[in-house]
């Protein structure tokens, strides 16, 4: 009789072991699924854009089609991206880029290498207004601005005016009555030339 009562205890303090175990178990499993899983990052799909590999730098992601937008990121060369539109001149493309406000960004088209498909056209955001405008001081400016002094004196005399010289033209001698002096010339030479003839004949 005591060896069952001894057997009956033995089993009786095995089954409240196992029920004493089944809840710790299961408690830990439900802690254990708990654990955060890391997030993976799928593979771009659709129309790709690639960083051209002859880039020397790295290319800028702006929240915006422009210079002017501010920068949300940067892409390496060689580094693959989904494309989600472009500008209506298609210089700039817009791509799905994780972690920018909205998780989109936009670059140089002439940057990358765009895979063979139908992009749609897409409208930019406005153009960012610039944080302050750039204004003059109109004391400072004054103080710079020069205002041109005459120097012409008090008592000004005019200059003399100019007296344009006449000039007589000498190109044909004339002699006293009008007569020009090459026809007095002339008629000296044709004399002098028949008093020659004359003392000629008279000598013979």
């Amino acid at each position: 009789m005591k060896k069952v009562f001894i057997t009956c205890l033995g089993f009786a303090t095995f089954v409240l072991s196992l029920l004493t175990f089944v809840p710790a178990n299961a408690e830990l499993k439900l802690q254990q699924s708990t654990i955060s899983i890391p997030t993976v990052t799928g593979t771009p799909r659709g129309i790709i854009a690639t960083v051209r590999l002859d880039q020397e730098d790295q290319i800028n992601v702006r929240s915006g089609p422009g210079v002017f937008f501010d920068k949300v990121g940067i892409l390496l060369p060689g580094q693959e991206v989904s494309v989600l539109g472009r500008t209506g001149g298609g210089d700039w493309v817009l791509i799905e880029y994780m972690g920018a406000p909205d998780n989109i960004g936009w670059i140089y088209a002439p940057y990358v290498v765009i895979t063979p498909g139908e992009i749609p056209i897409v409208e930019p955001p406005p153009t960012p207004t610039p944080l302050m405008t750039q204004t003059i001081n109109p004391t400072l400016a004054a103080q710079f601005i020069k205002t041109p002094i005459s120097t012409r004196k008090p008592t000004f005399t005019p200059a003399p005016s100019f007296l344009v010289p006449t000039y007589t033209d000498y190109s044909v001698s004339v002699v006293p009555g009008g007569i020009p002096m090459g026809l007095v010339i002339f008629v000296i030479a044709g004399l002098g030339a028949l008093l020659a003839l004359f003392s000629i004949i008279q000598g013979r």
